[in-house]
């Protein structure tokens, strides 16, 4: 690329700025006088760099207002006013917190708060001085380096070696629409705005797939016993060093997992309304079901059990996975049209919560708190009290071991109140329904206050300006854009959706639908990417999926979900929504276009 001038560079900076966007054109400042770069100096210590010199001379900075240029992230540019301004400010905070007494140049540059010799000479996001550009005034190798200065994280050098680098960059950004560190410069409405334009892989690995291909473990006969698979989820694990430990055989921990009792239902009817995957239904004991959950055969998806537990009732439990029963939308599913109790540990506590047919009901609820265990009581069960009065504890005792006086106590008062006999050690070994999960989707969240700027651009505007069929058709058009870019209009339950939306058809959404489960399954993908990832991260070979294989299924996973907001939400938060995922840089211009359709 061919190395500007700054004053070459400016030439073209301001040529574009008028043509596309005249109003930031106008808000660039005129040129400074030598004469105030001169006493700038003076008053700093420092000798400005040509560059920064003759790029003064063009602009002293920009009008802090709406529309005015900016390089991105790193903020408008600053006028001979504020870099005197903010060298002062940053030389005050850095000889309050470092001491650069003792390094030498390197070090100055990589470990010094603020050197003196620096210029900050953007004001980044806030307009303020807490962080953008920098360069270096001293003499030497890094004479006008540019560094980026970010007051949370300090300051890193950028591959510019100077402004005139940085100004070159941008104008070539401005005249051939390319990226700019990273982000590419557009103009709007008169304003140069930037924007992030993406692209994902079109047949990204599936997880799933691969799954599929995978055996499930068993569990090896008794006389070889699998080891213990670690509980990934809820269980609170005490050590007793003694009473086991260092001074002896460390005692069985006690199983005491998250539950669920649901009445009226039978345990098939139970995981079906947790969502189970039929091909991976079948009788588990828990050591079983344990082991599968921790295997690729998973996927990642959680694992459950269920079986009855007397008085009308079945429950629960969950063996692997991310946690599913303290999810609402899942005590919603599971109350409907009866009652749900879950059982939950919460560190020294146990809690009980009681949901009918999906509301709450907090008055019918149980919490228990264990004592703690390692305080010593005496035979009469009374403590045992030291010199000083204070109740004497043991060493080495973890004080709340799982809450398992708690545990113990919410147990029997569910058999007493309820009719519910279970002891979480009595089916361990018994083959019990199971299956993975399919998880459901989070409820959608309540809108409040809509967004009414995406991307600067005014939303709210828009929907005052717009007659309610037309913009509706119009994001409607704007999501068959985003579901082509992120490739979801290629399963036929969204593709047909898209099609009803197009022509104000209703959608069926239900519950266990065809369309609902194809969401579902490809948020349960984008889990299983980023698990297998995780895995990799700790292993010397690369794992079977790629980052840009969770990029792209992360992005079908929000345009599954744009669709759902466009179906289920008011318009302002779906068009929200929908704009804000747009991949492609020019989909403002499309809007425009979708709008007199």
């Amino acid at each position: 690329m061919i190395m500007l001038t700054v004053d070459e560079s400016w030439d073209r900076i301001e040529s574009w700025l008028e043509r596309y966007a005249p109003v930031t054109h106008g808000l660039l400042r005129p040129p400074t006088r030598l004469a105030d770069i001169e006493a700038a100096e003076l008053r700093l210590g420092v000798t400005f760099p040509p560059d920064l010199k003759e790029s003064l001379l063009r602009h002293d900075g920009v009008e802090l207002q709406d529309g005015t240029l900016t390089l991105d992230h790193y903020g408008p540019l600053s006028g001979v006013g504020e870099i005197v301004r903010s060298a002062e400010f940053l030389r005050e905070v850095g000889g309050d917190v470092a001491e650069e007494a003792g390094l030498d140049e390197e070090e100055r540059d990589e470990f010094a708060y603020w050197p003196d010799e620096r210029l900050l000479i953007t004001l980044g996001i806030g307009r303020q001085s807490s962080d953008g550009l920098f360069l270096v005034t001293r003499p030497g190798p890094h004479h006008g380096r540019i560094g980026r200065y970010f007051d949370e994280t300090g300051s890193t050098f950028t591959p510019w070696q100077g402004l005139r680098h940085v100004l070159s960059d941008f104008a070539a950004a401005l005249e051939n629409g390319l990226p700019f560190d990273g982000r590419t410069p557009l103009a709007h409405g008169g304003r140069l705005i930037w924007e992030v334009g993406a692209t994902v892989v079109a047949d990204p690995t599936s997880a799933l797939g691969l799954a599929a291909g995978e055996a499930e473990p068993q569990v090896p006969p008794a006389a070889e016993p699998a080891p213990p698979a670690p509980q990934r989820y809820g269980a609170y694990i005490g050590i007793s060093v003694g009473s086991g430990g260092f001074f002896g055989p460390e005692p069985a921990r006690p199983v005491q997992p998250d539950v669920v009792f649901v009445a009226g239902i039978d345990p098939g009817q139970l995981l079906e309304r947790l969502g189970a995957v039929p091909a991976t239904a079948g009788p588990r004991s828990r050591g079983q079901a344990r082991l599968s959950a921790g295997a690729a055969w998973a996927a990642h998806r959680p694992m459950v059990r269920a079986g009855s537990c007397g008085g009308g009732w079945s429950y629960a439990t969950q063996e692997g996975g991310d946690a599913q029963f303290g999810r609402p939308e899942v005590l919603s599913r599971l109350s409907r049209g009866t009652r749900v109790l879950r059982l939950a540990k919460e560190g020294p506590e146990v809690r009980v919560t009681v949901v009918e047919d999906g509301t709450e009901r907090p008055q019918a609820g149980h919490r228990v708190e264990s004592p703690r265990e390692d305080y010593v009581t005496g035979p009469d069960g009374q403590p045992v009290l030291g010199h000083g009065g204070q109740q004497l504890q043991r060493i080495g005792v973890d004080p709340w071991p799982g809450s398992t006086a708690a545990y113990t106590r919410l147990l029997a008062g569910l058999t007493a109140e309820h009719g519910i006999t279970w002891d979480p050690a009595d089916d361990a070994a018994a083959p019990l329904a199971s299956a993975l999960l399919l998880p459901v989707l989070d409820e959608l969240p309540e809108v409040r206050h809509p967004v009414t700027v995406v991307r600067d651009f005014d939303l709210g505007a828009l929907m005052e300006l717009t007659p309610p069929e037309r913009l509706r058709s119009a994001v409607a058009a704007q999501l068959a854009r985003l579901a082509s870019e992120t490739g979801i209009d290629g399963y036929p339950e969204i593709a047909r959706a898209l099609e009803q939306t197009r022509l104000g058809e209703p959608v069926d959404l239900q519950a266990d639908g065809a369309l609902d489960k194809r969401m579902r399954t490809i948020q349960a993908e984008t889990r299983a990417v980023r698990g297998l990832l995780d895995a990799a991260r700790h292993q010397p070979d690369p794992g079977p999926v790629t980052t840009a294989d969770l990029a792209a299924w992360h992005g079908r996973d929000t345009a599954a979900e744009a669709l759902r907001r466009f179906l289920l939400l008011p318009l302002p938060a779906a068009a929200e929504t929908v704009l804000s995922l747009r991949m492609s840089l020019h989909w403002r211009d499309e809007l425009a276009a979708d709008l007199v359709e």
